[in-house]
């Protein structure tokens, strides 16, 4: 008697046909958008590419991978993570679930720093850098101005770091520090950051990327205002006669940090709005 086999086929698609299941991320709000880069990443290409060639088939390795992928962004995974690599202020850098995924709205603090401080030479911290994304997108614009980039967490500071030499910035010195902890004594003409800001008690916790993202990098006691406070508070020690001081905060905060910076004996203190119309950045001057 002969033996019996069992054949497994697997389905293999199209380009086109495989752009058409971003139907199946019905919790994503950018589901075309999701689907087009994790395909092009997965194939190398660019995502203009996609629609050139809308008829190439995928082998079956690459229809295998690209079903993975798809199901773990279905699964909530966020798409920085499954590509490993966010681009920010137009520079590509690598990402993991080490620290935040850098975020387009973060750019508007590289915009206003660079706009408050025009000059070629001066001396800028960024606290928290996480993936380095401020820091590096200053260094980029500014090749004249030496930046120190700290972070408390070691996977996250080796990520800095690699980014950093990834894309050659000798401007940027990534060091590890909780906050100021270990920055030596000496003035800056400018501190950034982006620093936790979410109360721990806030539903959207649950909800979306965040879910993937350190609990460290976004949460903050005090209802979300601690580590702005503390920054505030020492940053008056560190900053040149006239330095700047900028952080990034919830567009509920507004009001509340202007008071932080108050008592913490800043002037010129204002709040900047957002693409969307929010007061999501606030900034005072020594």
């Amino acid at each position: 008697m002969g033996r019996s086999y069992t054949v497994i086929f697997c389905r293999m698609s199209s380009v086109k046909q495989n752009l058409n299941r971003s139907t199946e991320l019905t919790d994503s709000d950018s589901a075309r958008l999701d689907t087009e880069i994790l395909l092009s990443h997965l194939l190398g290409r660019p995502r203009t590419w996609l629609y050139t060639w809308p008829e190439y088939e995928l082998t079956e390795i690459e229809q295998r991978q690209f079903d993975q992928l798809l199901l773990r962004r279905k699964n909530g995974e966020p798409v920085a993570h499954l590509t490993g690599e966010r681009e920010f202020w137009s520079l590509p850098l690598k990402v993991n679930a080490s620290t935040l995924i850098p975020r387009p709205e973060t750019e508007l603090l590289v915009e206003i720093a660079l706009q408050l401080c025009p000059g070629e030479k001066l001396r800028a911290l960024d606290l928290g850098t996480g993936t380095g994304a401020i820091a590096l997108a200053l260094a980029a614009e500014k090749p004249g101005w030496r930046i120190m980039a700290a972070e408390r967490s070691p996977d996250a500071l080796a990520l800095a770091e690699e980014n950093r030499r990834s894309l050659g910035f000798d401007n940027v010195q990534v060091v590890q520090s909780n906050w100021f902890e270990n920055i030596p004594s000496q003035k800056f003409d400018l501190i950034v950051s982006n620093p936790p800001y979410i109360d721990a008690a806030d539903p959207h916790l649950g909800e979306g990327d965040v879910r993937f993202e350190p609990r460290s990098a976004l949460v903050a006691g005090r209802e979300g205002l601690a580590d702005i406070e503390w920054i505030a508070q020492k940053s008056i020690e560190y900053l040149e006669a006239g330095g700047w001081l900028m952080v990034e905060h919830g567009w509920q905060q507004a009001e509340a940090v202007r008071e932080i910076f108050a008592a913490a004996g800043f002037k010129n203190i204002e709040s900047r709005k957002d693409y969307s119309g929010w007061e999501r950045l606030t900034l005072g001057r020594k």
